[in-house]
């Protein structure tokens, strides 16, 4: 094998037979695909452990792909012409070189590790071995990036043997949504908010990730991980970071990682003395959900568990900016509806010139940035109601709504898969929206002092009913500082 700057561009997908390749990575390879964006002369190779070739492999791509919306013939042709299948265990010598074989002589190279993580050291030396981490080489990682700080050290070191930090690209797929980078441009491209961002205008944080499915077949991943270090360290903490984190002085990666890493490194500790009244531990039991029963986690598990499938945090940040103001976090599964968003809670204003009925009519200003289901960006504003009454004034308030659907109507365009964007920067060689090791690192160290208090403190989940918003104490959280959640 060898590699030349003039040569084509190589995509290593290992796990290219997984439910996250086939539902995520190719879906998003052929939207790129169709937008003429994929590199020229690349090519594709997807890695699995089952027997096939690369025949099979594209009937079984094309019947996941073939009835999703837009699907074009044409695209699917030109991206079928690129796809390829290597049947081989890369965690060991023999099956690495055969892989290094199938990849030949190639330009850059991207191997995507889309399987656990237990298998990205032992692949990552193996891969070495065969040479295919190279100068050229880029590799990306999904998350978790090991289970506790200890793991995620050892799995990091034994990624920096391989390859260097610059060519490391952690993913995660949040930060590809396309809001989640128009609150990077809300807060940087604006004067208007830019001096409200701070504790002087801002009273609380909410930031909700809300999932009305189960834990379905994922139930051994996720009963070794749990809400805590499955959703709140990696997604939940990013969002955070992005909504509290000081200006960068541009957008080049390490100026937006390096102040990433400064909230992480305030984030005051949660220990045995406050982790009860500042964090909520639940479980789903049985109930239902959009009309449906949903069994009890136990149910689906087979067994009596101690994880947690929610969890509700009040993350404080001490520094100047944030001093004072609660970041109030929750996640959890068997939710009554499917939301992830971030609210933005302003001060009331400190004093009202509006007397009579009208001193009731007021609310704060809030604003609000849905992820999902749908994408919006939208600001409350007090406005004057409409019509006379014999009260010199009523108010009400009025949503702005930043959508770009609604805005731009079909220029607005589809929506993209988060991954899209993620692949396309990886491609580029932008890791701006990708995790940098001491990210990963601050945050574990930030979990597993949660976990560790949990643990002195003998916190067990409490039981709520599927198809609710979780244990009676994560509403307790919030009210108790005088405040309510969203919705």
């Amino acid at each position: 094998m060898s590699s030349r700057t003039d040569a084509s561009p190589v995509l290593v997908i290992l796990g290219g037979a997984g439910d996250l390749a086939l539902r995520m990575l190719l879906p998003s390879l052929l939207n790129l695909e169709c937008d003429g964006l994929l590199p020229g002369g690349l090519r594709i190779i997807a890695v699995g452990r089952g027997e096939g070739d690369a025949g099979s492999y594209r009937a079984e791509v094309h019947a996941h792909l073939k009835d999703r919306d837009g699907f074009a013939e044409d695209d699917w042709d030109r991206l079928s012409a690129r796809l390829d299948y290597c049947a081989a265990d890369v965690t060991n010598a023999e099956g690495a070189q055969r892989l290094a074989a199938q990849v030949g002589e190639h330009g850059l190279l991207v191997i995507y590790f889309a399987v656990s993580p237990s298998i990205f050291a032992p692949a990552c030396a193996a891969l070495s071995a065969a040479g295919l981490t190279e100068e050229r080489t880029r590799l990306v990682l999904e998350k978790p990036i090991g289970r506790d700080l200890a793991s995620s050290q050892t799995i990091n070191a034994e990624l920096a043997k391989a390859v260097p930090e610059e060519r490391l690209f952690r993913i995660d797929h949040y930060l590809g949504k396309e809001t989640v980078q128009n609150l990077i441009a809300l807060r940087f491209a604006n004067t208007l908010f830019e001096p409200l961002w701070t504790n002087v205008s801002v009273d609380h944080v909410q930031i909700t990730v809300a999932e009305t499915q189960g834990v379905g077949e994922r139930w051994p991943y996720y009963d070794e991980y749990g809400a805590l270090r499955d959703m709140l360290q990696n997604h939940m903490l990013q969002l955070l970071c992005l909504v509290a984190m000081e200006p960068p002085s541009d957008l080049a990666p390490d100026a937006v990682r390096n102040e990433k890493v400064k909230v992480l490194r305030s984030l005051r500790p949660i220990g045995r003395a406050d982790v009860t009244q500042n964090t909520v531990r639940g479980q789903y039991g049985a109930g239902s959900v959009d009309g449906r029963p949903a069994a009890a986690y136990a149910a689906e598990v087979g067994r009596t568990s101690g994880t947690e499938t929610f969890v509700a945090v009040t993350a404080h940040i001490d520094n100047w900016r944030w001093a004072g103001t609660p970041f109030f976090l929750r996640t959890g599964k068997r939710m009554p509806e499917r939301r992830t968003e971030i609210v933005i809670q302003f001060k009331p204003v400190p004093h009202s010139i509006f007397g009579g009925a009208a001193e009731q009519d007021m609310v704060a200003n809030r604003l609000v940035i849905e992820l999902q289901p749908d994408e919006d960006i939208s600001l409350t504003l007090m406005n004057k109601r409409p019509g006379l009454t014999q009260d010199s004034m009523r108010l009400q308030p009025l949503p702005l709504s930043l959508s770009l659907a609604r805005a731009l109507g079909e220029e607005g365009g589809r929506r993209r898969i988060a991954y899209e964007r993620l692949l396309l920067d990886v491609f580029r060689g932008d890791s701006t929206l990708f995790v940098r090791r001491d990210e990963v690192e601050e945050a574990w160290r930030w979990v597993d002092g949660v976990e560790a208090a949990w643990a002195e403190a003998g916190m067990a989940p409490k039981p709520y009913p599927a198809g609710s918003w979780g244990p009676a104490g994560a509403f307790a959280l919030i009210e108790r500082t005088g405040r309510e959640w969203n919705g």
